[in-house]
């Protein structure tokens, strides 16, 4: 198992004795933090916001969640066969089309694809070489995505598709920047990896080797590496080249959060959440002037309004990851099947 799985594993344990603390503080003046019934226990891992009324959340146990209506009513449900698999991220364009990514040595690292609003599920990739860790998924359109994973035999691994992962291919290594041997991402709250218009990309490493932010601007046909701020569990990016790297999820280091205006060649770090350990998942508001951003983890979740000048503390919740349906409404999850909706901001 290589540093980057280790993480993973490290992650899980610490996120499942992390226990919510009584008596939450209030949450930021307008936040309003609305308990939402997931239909399971499982432990939820990533978002994939649609928008404000469609979202889909990927969890352990084979689990996938969805809500048409903004979180009033979800649908639960597990991928036959895949109760042992644990889907780290999802992604998804619409009420009826999503994809599941589940980490894992070997052929524990699989992707499927609903078309049907997870009524049935396609297997469209299994790993068959045990040294495959895929860590994040991401498509800039229906046919169109990527995924990234930890290095494999000495080199770099990441897979392309044109057509909605019908067939993956694997980037050739010679287009990739040199990496470790054991070198990575995490695959903590499926947010490693940031697609946005245009064919850009960004992902990071650093499970083994000095951090680095890597950017595409060609749908991921070729990339440049910039030094990174952090060891960044995750990346949170909008289409004029603000983004934010968020660290963990280990808990004696991480925690400290960077920002970057220029596409993620240089970064400034900004004042960390406040709670202790590292961050799960971290979310840009779109359309905000500060920019606001959230950051999630398992003693909780705190919000910024002024690009991590400063925070406040919404809840000491657990979570695990978030995503942002709007400029108006955000949902994180966590451990027991937690989907906390977030909106008044």
């Amino acid at each position: 198992m290589n540093r980057a799985s280790v993480f993973a594993a490290v992650a899980l344990s610490f996120g499942t004795a992390c226990q919510p603390s009584a008596g939450p503080p209030p949450a930021p003046a307008g936040i309003v933090a609305t308990s939402q019934a997931s239909g399971t226990a499982a432990q939820l891992f990533a978002v994939s916001a649609v928008n404000e009324r469609v979202v889909w959340v990927s969890g352990g146990r084979g689990t996938w969640v969805r809500t048409l209506d903004g979180g009033s009513t979800w649908q639960a449900g597990r991928v036959a066969g895949a109760d042992s698999l644990q889907f780290r991220d999802v992604a998804a364009f619409d009420a009826n089309s999503a994809w599941l990514l589940a980490i894992g040595n070997g052929d524990q690292s699989r992707i499927y694809r609903t078309r049907d609003g997870g009524l049935s599920w396609t297997t469209q990739f299994v790993g068959s070489d045990r040294e495959l860790f895929l860590d994040c998924i991401a498509f800039w359109d229906a046919r169109r995505g990527l995924v990234i994973g930890d290095a494999a035999h000495g080199e770099m691994v990441m897979l392309r598709t044109d057509d909605g992962g019908d067939h993956w291919t694997r980037v050739p290594p010679a287009q990739l920047p040199s990496t470790g041997p054991k070198d990575g991402s995490f695959a903590t709250s499926g947010t490693c990896l940031v697609t946005l218009p245009g064919g850009h990309a960004w992902t990071t490493t650093g499970a083994d080797s000095a951090y680095r932010v890597l950017h595409s601007a060609d749908y991921g046909r070729s990339w440049t590496a910039s030094p990174g701020p952090v060891a960044a569990t995750s990346l949170s990016f909008r289409e004029d080249g603000t983004g934010f790297a968020f660290q963990g999820p280990d808990p004696a280091t991480g925690g400290d959060v960077a920002m970057t205006r220029d596409a993620g060649r240089t970064w400034t770090a900004v004042t960390r959440p406040p709670f202790p350990g590292g961050i799960y998942g971290g979310a840009l508001v779109p359309g905000t002037r500060g920019p606001s951003i959230f950051a999630v983890a398992p003693h909780g979740a705190a919000f910024s309004t002024n690009a991590g000048g400063s925070w406040a503390p919404i809840d000491t919740n657990n979570y695990w990851g978030i995503g942002v349906g709007s400029a108006h409404v955000a949902w994180a999850v966590g451990r027991g099947g937690r989907i906390t909706k977030f909106t008044g901001f």
